[in-house]
């Protein structure tokens, strides 16, 4: 079943692998996706569906150094190079829209973009920058509601700038502590505006940007990945945490969404999401529903299997193996990930894994 074709609307995927967004710094030139980056994606264009690695919707989300952007003609024409490399070697490709509000540095964005969040607290801790080593996080600016319908409109106007550089559709990052999903927890977002205050308040700002990003490309070109009990960047559960995502993922099915992708940390130290909410989650959207966490080709056959999930998402086996599919299939050993590689400049530990 893991490699059995499968139609998620629009598209055909030859199998149910799913390779997953993983940030990798290599749009070393005004973040603009390259060459290299196009050759790391066409190896692995025999997953089912590729999910980039973030890209930033706006000059204020680039808080990361070296990661690429989705707003400008330059940044269309980059990632044009990687759509056009996948499309040639039969794969699908949509791009993950991630806006990193306070998770950034100002040392790493351009000329003119400032650090912004749903409030003024920083996140603890510290992050890189090539300009200056490990700094600690910016202090955000809180976003007005004019700087909230701004960054709704980025959503849109990249979601469409995503067709124009031939992806097959958007991925918008509500997960991991990045903007969106700042917005959804309480532990993050301390307003008490329509922007706040309650379920309905914090899932204001995800709900607008999908449909925004709908209204652009049409929502059945629209996935959304979704961390529910996440701890990354200052996040972590929260009391009515599964009714705030069942109600969340209701509107979200309503819409028409692509798919809905739920990921699980719990392999990598983070509580682990409730089996029920997941099968909740899971009755709530009626669409394709993508799992990611942890798994191996036994477990993600044995998910797909339990109609747990329509599609299985792997993350670092598909970083480290760009055969992953094959190696899966044939039962053959894994290459490991190089960690000191993960996020450094270059062909090293990118592009140089080796294939059967």
């Amino acid at each position: 079943m893991l490699f059995e074709p499968y139609k998620a609307r629009h598209l055909q995927l030859a199998n149910r692998t799913v390779m997953a967004p993983m940030t990798r710094s290599r749009a070393v030139d005004a973040n603009t996706p390259n060459a290299l980056m196009a050759e790391y994606y066409a190896q692995r264009a025999t997953a089912g569906l590729i999910v980039t690695e973030g890209a930033s919707s706006s000059p204020n989300g680039l808080g990361y150094a070296r990661i690429p952007g989705l707003f400008n003609a330059q940044q269309v024409s980059g990632w044009k190079l990687v759509t056009d490399a996948v499309h040639a070697r039969g794969g699908k490709i949509v791009i993950q829209l991630m806006h990193v509000g306070r998770v950034a540095h100002v040392a790493n964005l351009p000329t003119g973009a400032e650090v912004v969040g749903p409030c003024a607290a920083a996140l603890p801790g510290e992050m890189y920058t090539d300009a200056h080593g490990m700094q600690a996080h910016s202090t955000p600016r809180a976003m007005t509601e004019g700087d909230i319908a701004h960054a709704v409109a980025e959503y849109g106007q990249s979601a469409k700038l995503a067709i124009a550089a031939g992806f097959d559709g958007v991925e918008l990052h509500a997960a991991n502590g990045y903007l969106i999903e700042q917005f959804l927890n309480p532990n993050v977002n301390q307003r008490s505006d329509g922007y706040g205050a309650g379920i309905e308040g914090r899932n204001r700002f995800a709900l607008e940007v999908a449909r925004a990003a709908s209204a652009a490309i049409g929502p059945e070109r629209v996935g959304i990945r979704l961390s529910p009990h996440g701890v990354f960047n200052g996040t972590g559960t929260f009391p009515d945490v599964q009714a705030q995502y069942l109600a969340l993922v209701n509107e979200l099915s309503a819409l028409g969404l692509l798919y809905v992708h739920l990921l699980d940390h719990s392999a990598m130290g983070a509580p682990p999401v409730p089996v029920e909410l997941k099968a909740l989650l899971r009755a709530a959207f009626k669409g394709p529903f993508i799992l990611a966490g942890g798994f191996d080709g036994s477990s993600a056959q044995a998910a797909l299997d339990a109609g747990q999930a329509d599609l299985i998402a792997f993350g670092r086996p598909f970083l480290a193996n760009p055969d992953l599919v094959q190696r899966l299939r044939s039962h053959a050993a894994l290459n490991q990930p190089d960690m000191s590689t993960f996020y450094t400049p270059g062909a090293a530990g990118y592009t140089d894994y080796p294939t059967l």
